[in-house]
């Protein structure tokens, strides 16, 4: 982890936020996640260059008192292995390259999915070490599904008794829904994985526009078995919506709860962006298992 300095955001030029909700009994905050966000979208990027982003917003997040809620893409199909996820003897350079597409290897757990025809988000945001990652994901996951119901999306939350929780070297990700997930019908839409720092957290994931995920069955140095059709909202959308429609239906959920406003890049992340970027670049980091 690569530290940066950031000037506190309730410091930040007199900052002032609109629509503050906080829920309380017995004076303590109930809700997980930070009551003032910072919304970013950024340029398709190459996988690399965006798990770097991502990273370097968990540092920053170390330093602050408010959450960034970025959306973005990928400038070519791209997959995406899990920090921990054993991919030697499935998924090699070689066998990628012929298929025409990139690799990364995200900084969050989980398994290896096709970033291509989708909306990705992240949440970068302070949490304190004393609460479980697991209330901040299920926040995170109500908010997602605000946001695709209001699409007319008739999406629901796996609950935790239906579905075991997943191995980092088990099938794809979009293979089978984890506790927690956003499913249409029991087909898998969402895809999210997730780490903590000391004092932070990063979730981010895959909103699929359309179903690309089956091109990981031809890019397999060897045989595995093709993950069951995804709820890909081109599918499931009663008007299939555009990546513009669906980020602003995210950061409308958002600002329904909490205070937001753009996020200004501070000066000092484009240097952790350049060095987690160049860590993440290294094959002992992608293939490291």
């Amino acid at each position: 982890m690569y530290p940066i300095v950031v000037v506190d955001f309730d410091q930040k030029r007199g900052t002032s936020f609109r629509g503050h909700r906080r829920v309380n009994l017995t004076g303590v905050n109930l809700d997980p996640l930070p009551q003032h966000w910072y919304l970013l979208r950024s340029d398709p990027a190459s996988g690399v260059h965006n798990m770097a982003v991502d990273a370097a917003l968990l540092a920053y997040a170390q330093t602050t008192s408010a959450g960034v809620w970025r959306c973005y893409a990928w400038v070519r199909p791209t997959v995406s292995f899990g920090r921990h996820e054993t991919v030697h003897g499935r998924f090699d350079q070689d066998s990628l390259l012929s298929a025409g597409l990139d690799v990364a290897r995200r900084p969050t757990g989980g398994r290896a999915l096709l970033h291509s025809r989708e909306v990705t988000y992240s949440v970068t945001m302070p949490l304190a070490d004393r609460v479980s990652w697991r209330h901040a994901y299920a926040a995170v996951n109500r908010i997602l599904l605000d946001a695709l119901r209001s699409l007319g999306v008739d999406a629901v939350l796996v609950p935790a008794n239906v579905a075991a929780p997943t191995r980092p070297d088990g099938p794809l990700c979009f293979d089978a829904p984890a506790p927690g997930e956003i499913v249409v019908h029991g087909a898998k839409l969402v895809g999210s994985a997730v780490w903590r720092a000391r004092g932070a957290y990063l979730q981010h994931g895959s909103i699929l526009l359309h179903d690309d995920q089956a091109m990981l069955v031809g890019a397999a140095q060897a045989p595995i078995t093709a993950p069951p059709p995804a709820a890909a909202l081109a599918v499931c959308c009663p008007v299939a919506p555009t990546s513009r429609a669906v980020a602003d239906a995210l950061e409308s959920a958002l600002a329904s709860r909490y205070a937001v406003q753009p996020f200004v890049t501070p000066t000092l992340l484009a240097s952790s962006i350049d060095a987690h970027e160049r860590d993440f670049t290294r094959p002992e980091w992608i293939w490291r298992r």
